[in-house]
């Protein structure tokens, strides 16, 4: 027997259930994370992992509708909608009155509820030189007047002055803050929107932790950090101020699955568990065989080499299907990429041997073998950085992206010089330098099948690989600096805005997102203008144009749209993969005598 039938049988099922650890009567959910953490500061973290605990202990003005689709904004600790004027260059948002930050030492015993002047705070430390936000640029591409300069003078003088007020972002009084930017951004209010982004922080408690601010999140959220073993183990409780609140969520009519939640759910308290354990689990069978054993409650996506027993032709396999198990299955809002780092020496560059070099290796990826063996056709072809459900993103369209053709690709090496000169069977460049590409990666399963992808698809063309590993937060930190040739990683939407995620093209943001430190004017005057307009047919002609030039350039290519297949054991309610909110947590319910039953 195939072991991987074994792993999916009943027996071994039944004869593992769920620990007893947890305290008894207390809710607690518990799945894992595949990528470790790095650390729990708004504005000091930006990947997926570290996003998702943030969201749900920090709270942005605005949310979105967990059931509704398409996805709905609605408040969340403002008290209304905004107040929209200049055609959108001014956002004016009035908090709700008695929202509360847990309590904490920071706060010296007051209770300190939430104001207008912690948003103000919060988004001035993007801009502070000393936090070295990976999402400065983020936000300085919305223009908010007056911090540009504001950042200008404490790159001069070492010293950020947080107290000086300026025109773009203002707290008019003790509930009402004021945004004003310099050009209309339509979409301004997703940013407004992300948790994990503009999540309230409380200066008193960035002044109190200082170097340890990334240890001691405290937010107005339903959760708050209870413990951390640094990748390793998180462990969230309730958070006991925070205020009340009850399911409201608002499905469309259509919608059966989210009706269903909904008619179960609605008017309960929220949040409705009372702990959240979180384990890193980087190896997919162990993660896997946790979900089966019962003693993690979800996993948000099941291992590609576990996906054709578990879910055959789309459906749940026969014995998960006994034992209740809850698919939820879709093509989610992220891509999978691969980026060439313009500013190496050996693929960057904009000389037309060096642009034909990275279009080469482009050609050369075989997407459709890629797809089959690691992801177990679990994906589908991307066309460029708009993923389903944003805007922009329009799966009739063909940009070329992903061509596979080696002979086109041979004939462009051979053609700038890219040849074998010494006869070992390997190209050289041009000036007779060996041609040896390093691809960076992790040193797990994915990242080893990765490795050999691209060893076999390039020694189809004559070209070498070498390759470096290291963990995520290294591998971060060194793509940040520029120090790597290719990469490859995956990236979700954070907004329904498919041109957010061209962001890491656009030059300003080399050393932030933009890892490819890709920086063409052409591209860059493409990219501003696209931000200003609203959504409609315009907007995305300058988004397929944006695309048109990193087909043509290949400083980025967008390989894929991830097919998730997330489940859920039978006692967890109310799971539904959103596609831009992380601050889902409080909107599930345990049923501990189902979950007891399985035990």
């Amino acid at each position: 027997m195939d072991r991987r039938t074994f792993l999916l049988s009943g027996t071994l099922a039944a004869a593992a259930g769920p620990s007893q650890s947890r305290a008894q009567g207390v809710k607690t959910l518990r799945y894992g994370f595949p990528v470790a953490e790095t650390g729990f500061d708004p504005a000091q973290v930006s990947d997926l992992y570290s996003r998702t605990i943030i969201a749900n202990i920090f709270e942005a003005l605005y949310t979105y509708d967990y059931l509704a689709r398409p996805v709905l904004l609605k408040p969340c600790t403002a008290a209304a909608p905004p107040q929209i004027a200049d055609d959108f260059r001014s956002f004016t948002i009035r908090l709700r009155p008695g929202i509360f930050f847990a309590d904490d030492p920071a706060f010296s015993g007051a209770r300190r509820e939430l104001t207008a002047a912690d948003y103000v705070y919060s988004i001035k430390r993007f801009f502070d030189p000393r936090t070295k936000s990976p999402n400065y640029n983020t936000f300085d591409r919305e223009g908010m007047l007056g911090l540009a300069g504001l950042r200008a003078e404490a790159v001069s003088s070492g010293r950020f002055d947080y107290d000086r007020e300026v025109e773009g972002l203002r707290a008019l009084d003790r509930y009402t803050l004021r945004v004003r930017l310099q050009h209309p951004k339509p979409r301004f209010l997703y940013r407004l929107a992300d948790h994990a982004l503009t999540g309230a922080v409380a200066r008193e408690v960035v002044e109190h932790y200082g170097e340890r601010i990334m240890e001691h999140p405290v937010g107005t959220g339903p959760f708050l950090l209870a413990q951390w073993r640094r990748s390793s183990r998180m462990v969230l409780e309730r958070n006991p101020a925070f205020r009340e609140e009850h399911f409201d969520e608002r499905p469309a009519s259509g919608d059966v699955a989210a009706q269903a939640v909904a008619a179960r759910l609605r008017g309960r308290r929220l949040p409705m568990v009372d702990r959240v354990e979180i384990d890193i689990i980087e190896e997919s069978q162990p993660l896997w065989l946790a979900f089966l054993n019962g003693e993690h409650d979800l996993i948000g996506s099941v291992p590609q080499e576990f996906v054709v027993t578990a879910v055959a032709n789309g459906a749940l396999a026969p014995g998960l299907a006994r034992r209740g198990i809850q698919l939820d299955r879709q093509v989610i809002s992220a891509i999978a990429f691969t980026y060439f780092n313009i500013d190496d020496p050996v693929v960057g560059g904009y000389a037309p041997a060096q642009v034909a070099l990275r279009r080469a290796l482009s050609l050369a990826w075989d997407l459709d073998e890629e797809i089959r063996l690691q992801w177990n056709g679990q994906a589908v072809v991307a066309q460029g950085s708009m993923p389903p459900l944003t805007s922009g993103h329009d799966p009739s369209w063909v940009s070329g992206m992903n061509v596979f053709d080696r002979g086109r690709a041979k004939a462009l090496l051979d053609t700038y010089g890219f040849v074998d000169r010494n006869g070992d069977g390997w190209r050289e460049r041009p000036d007779g330098s060996p041609l040896v590409l390093e691809l960076a990666s992790a040193p797990d399963r994915r990242g080893r099948e990765g490795q050999q992808l691209w060893k076999r698809n390039l020694a189809a063309i004559g070209v070498q690989m070498s390759f470096r590993n290291a963990q995520w937060p290294e591998l971060l930190r060194q793509a940040r600096a520029g120090r790597m040739m290719l990469w490859q990683l995956g990236q979700s939407a954070n907004s329904p805005d498919g041109g957010e995620l061209l962001d890491m093209a656009y030059g300003p943001n080399k050393g932030f997102g933009n890892f490819s430190r890709f920086d063409l004017p052409a591209f860059n005057e493409l990219h501003e203008r696209q931000s200003r307009l609203p959504d409609g047919p315009q907007r995305n002609e300058l988004l397929r144009e944006q695309v048109r030039l990193l087909v043509a350039y290949a400083p980025i290519k967008v390989r894929l749209h991830q097919v998730a297949n997330g489940m859920a054991q039978p006692w967890l309610a109310g799971y539904l993969r959103h596609p831009f909110l992380r601050g889902w947590w409080k909107f599930v319910d345990i049923d501990a005598t189902a979950r007891a039953a399985a035990g």
